[in-house]
């Protein structure tokens, strides 16, 4: 009982958190992988509508380090449409304990890779982030980690990119979002990743510094009531 008491009281910090930022109200599909005590758990949604699961079973997730996809047939549809928030007020992030490979696409909605209106973020085969919000190019950062990595546009011109807890501006225009949903553990059924997760989020353009800090938190607080 102590245990859920303290995981319940960890997401309402995270919640209360996040609504003081500000942020909280942006955030329309997000899942914690973590801290239940089973899948079914790891994927009742925080927000939004429940992801639909594609082949991920209990031995693939654990209630510290998340749910890990295996690059070939497992993924989650979130079930949020990369239309649904406006061309322009978008974010994407999620929150890896481990990339397992290169895994170029662990998040997004694109089919084919170069889609025009595409979002897509991971890692790329030299191990650094890479990204792309609303557009057909796709941009290559200097390094990557685990932990958060997410991305944010606000505006036409140029979009946000988090990693390594440092913003980095990416120049490039926005185009007409693609009609997809979007998809963790990969872009698309046909690229899919091997990372594990313990956090994912969607929706309208918010402080990707605030909600790092606040996912930070609430994973430090998840796994001390975890033995």
């Amino acid at each position: 009982m102590s245990q859920v008491k303290d995981l319940v009281d960890a997401i309402d910090t995270f919640i209360t958190g996040c609504k003081s930022d500000g942020t909280w109200n942006a955030i329309k599909s997000s899942c914690i992988m973590a801290g239940w005590d089973n899948l079914n758990g790891a994927l009742t949604p925080l927000v939004g509508t429940a992801p639909t699961n594609f082949n991920c079973v209990s031995g693939d997730y654990n209630r510290k380090t998340g749910l890990v996809g295996d690059g070939s047939t497992k993924y989650l549809d979130t079930n949020r449409n990369n239309n649904a928030d406006p061309q322009n007020d978008n974010h994407n992030a999620f929150w890896a304990t481990a990339f397992n490979a290169i895994s170029i696409s662990i998040m997004g909605a694109a089919d084919p890779f170069n889609e025009t209106g595409a979002n897509s973020l991971g890692i790329d085969a030299t191990s650094n982030v890479f990204s792309r919000n609303r557009t057909a190019t796709g941009t290559i950062g200097t390094g990557s980690s685990t932990g958060f990595i997410g991305m944010d546009r606000s505006n036409s011109s140029s979009y946000i990119r988090r990693s390594q807890s440092t913003n980095t501006t990416i120049t490039e225009s926005s185009e007409t979002p693609t009609n997809r949903n979007v998809f963790v553990f990969g872009r698309a059924a046909s690229s899919l990743a091997p990372s594990r997760l313990v956090f994912y989020s969607i929706g309208e353009s918010l402080d990707l510094a605030d909600l790092e800090t606040r996912v930070s938190n609430l994973i430090t607080a998840i796994d001390g009531a975890i033995p």
